[in-house]
C-alpha cells in the first residue's frame, strides 16, 4: 500500500505515549498476568492433590477396614485423609515459595541486581497451600 498525498485524511499523526503512563500501564498488565498464572497453577494444583488423596483412598481400602474393625469411626478416617491432603498442599506451598525465592535471588545475582522480594508473600504461600489442600481432600 503506498501513500497517497491526494488523500491526507486517510492519515494521522500520533505522538508516542508518555513513558510513564505508558510503564503504568505495562506493570499493571504484567501484574494480571501473573495473577492468572498463579491462580491457574494453585487450581491444577488442588486437582492433583485431589487425585493423589482419591488415589490413597481407593488404595488403602484394606488399611480403612483394618483401622474400622477395632471402631475407628468414619470421621476419625476423614481427618486421617484430610490431614495428608493439607500437608501435601502446605508442602508444596513451602516447596513453591522457595523455588520462587531461589529463582527470583539467582536472576537477581546473575544481572548484578538487588533482589526483590515482599515478605507476606513468602509467609503466606505455604499457608494458601494448606487451605487449598483441605477442600481438595474433600
Amino acid at each position: 500500500m503506498a501513500l497517497d498525498p491526494a488523500h491526507p485524511q486517510y492519515f494521522e499523526a500520533v505522538p508516542p505515549p508518555d513513558p510513564r503512563s505508558l510503564r503504568g500501564k505495562v506493570t499493571g498488565d504484567l501484574d494480571q498476568l501473573f495473577l492468572l498464572l498463579a491462580a491457574i497453577c494453585l487450581f491444577i494444583g488442588t486437582v492433583g492433590i485431589a487425585n493423589t488423596t482419591l488415589v490413597a483412598v481407593l488404595e488403602r481400602t484394606s488399611e480403612i477396614g483394618l483401622r474400622r474393625a477395632p471402631g475407628a469411626r468414619g470421621r476419625q478416617i476423614t481427618t486421617q485423609f484430610l490431614t495428608e491432603s493439607a500437608t501435601l498442599g502446605a508442602l508444596g506451598g513451602l516447596v513453591g515459595t522457595s523455588l520462587g525465592t531461589l529463582t527470583v535471588v539467582g536472576v537477581a545475582i546473575a544481572r548484578d541486581w538487588t533482589p526483590v522480594i515482599h515478605s507476606m508473600t513468602v509467609t503466606t504461600a505455604p499457608a494458601i497451600g494448606l487451605t487449598t489442600g483441605l477442600p481438595a481432600g474433600l
